[in-house]
């Protein structure tokens, strides 16, 4: 969510008697229900995820301080293959939750509020118990978090204590020597707790993994794959810790067996998503990834949903933000299959999504070797990728656009670029409006 939404404040319980029949008070009532509907109204366009997560770490009013309501109760638990996911988003929300009370702590420490130091305390120790208890209930922990869970718990419980001694004197001296223990305190809790977080959802995406190295059901190992790709929207950090857990290696796994042939698509899309990160990466190698990659891609049979996918994958692994090439090494033995496949992809794409993916692949190989280019000459590249242009089912947005012009610009080192390009009359159809700069 961009914008925070606030309804107006209420006013004090002094206040409430003299006003409550007042023309003011009607008034600000009314604007306050408008406000409220408004706000229901926009929650039809946000996702359930990112609500939950204002609502959670967020109070409605404006006293920050309200204990009213702060103290959150989650749903159960629901039973079937949304269980992984439910706990997964649970933990997700339950950790913004304490993560963002940890940091007014910090905030409230530096500027000396102490009153506000200890409510705060008390509300993150009994957001951590919740936490851990209602884990603990859904899911059987490992030994080694229950260390953590345990010694989490008992630092909340003595930077609550703590900080119940300053509220209860003014000696300058002694508060100083207690700010400054509280905040030794107060960061091995957010460490403690990051590291419980992070064992808890490696946890959840083992069983989730499980699922797919040791069912033959699709549906139950869709369902799993979905709840990854889930999981990787939540970030990079979250996207090392599926790969450390190997969901790289098992979805490869269902790329290699015809049986699972429905799933390929759903599987690459995650793979893709997983190697926005090193490790993600890193493991795709070790599994000759590449290979499986150029094998769908090559494959005539394979519908166009995985192919693209497939693209997906290729344009991720290849991008130059990555600073680590090792991986390309491998990529440059497939090059030839992969990059002939690409372009008949862009040649046979049925829409702009499809189009989009192959040519961002093309775009990136480019980049990083000469041979790229060569190869794409000799598929006439450049007349396909000019009349995807004039289509514009296929070449439907600017950025797909863009993967043309980028390809030309990468293709125009070469001495044949030139006359390619005038032959194909391309300075009087321009991709984006503008000629192509070599």
């Amino acid at each position: 969510m961009a914008s925070e939404r606030t309804s107006t404040p209420q006013s004090s319980s002094r206040q409430s008697s003299s006003l409550s029949s007042s023309p003011m008070s009607t008034r600000m009532q009314t604007l306050q229900v408008d406000s409220v509907q408004r706000w229901m109204e926009d929650l039809r366009h946000m996702t359930e995820v990112e609500c939950m997560c204002v609502l959670q770490a967020k109070p409605i009013g404006v006293d920050e301080d309200s204990h009213q309501g702060e103290l959150i109760v989650t749903s159960g638990i629901t039973a079937g293959d949304h269980v992984a996911r439910n706990n997964l988003q649970t933990l997700l929300r339950r950790a913004l939750v304490v993560s963002t009370e940890l940091g007014k702590m910090f905030q409230r420490l530096e500027k000396g509020r102490w009153q506000r130091v200890h409510s705060t305390a008390v509300r993150a120790n009994c957001h951590v118990r919740s936490l851990v208890l209602e884990y603990s209930a859904a899911r059987s922990t490992p030994p080694e978090m229950q260390k953590y869970e345990k010694s989490l718990l008992e630092k909340c419980m003595e930077l609550t204590n703590i900080t119940e001694r300053c509220l209860h004197t003014d000696n300058e001296f002694f508060l100083k020597s207690m700010r400054e223990a509280i905040h030794e305190i107060l960061t091995d809790v957010s460490d403690s707790f990051s590291n419980m977080i992070d064992m808890a959802l490696a946890n959840e995406i083992r069983v989730l993994i499980k699922q797919i190295e040791s069912s033959d059901c699709v549906q139950t190992i869709g369902c799993a794959i979905s709840n990854l790709l889930s999981l990787t929207q939540d970030g990079p950090q979250l996207c090392s810790i599926i790969a450390k857990e190997g969901a790289v290696v098992a979805l490869f796994k269902i790329c290699r067996q015809d049986r699972f042939r429905d799933l390929y698509a759903h599987a690459l899309r995650t793979v893709a998503s997983i190697c926005c990160v090193e490790e993600g990466i890193n493991q795709l190698d070790k599994v000759d990834g590449i290979l499986c990659l150029a094998d769908i891609l090559t494959d005539e049979s394979s519908v166009e949903a995985a192919r693209a996918e497939a693209a997906a994958v290729v344009a991720q692994i290849t991008s130059p933000h990555h600073t680590s090439t090792q991986h390309l090494a491998s990529f440059l033995e497939s090059m030839h299959d992969i990059v002939t496949a690409l372009i008949k992809l862009c040649e046979s794409a049925s829409c702009g999504e499809v189009f989009l993916l192959a040519s961002a692949a093309l775009a990136n190989i480019t980049f990083f070797d000469s041979m790229a280019c060569e190869i794409l000459l000799q598929l006439n590249a450049i007349h396909i990728l000019l009349e995807a242009c004039k289509d514009r089912q296929r070449v439907d947005t600017p950025y797909s656009k863009d993967q043309v012009v980028t390809i030309l610009a990468n293709l125009s080192v070469l001495e044949p670029c030139a006359s390619e390009v005038l032959q194909e009359q391309a300075d009087q159809h321009p991709p984006v409006g503008s000629e192509v700069r070599c």
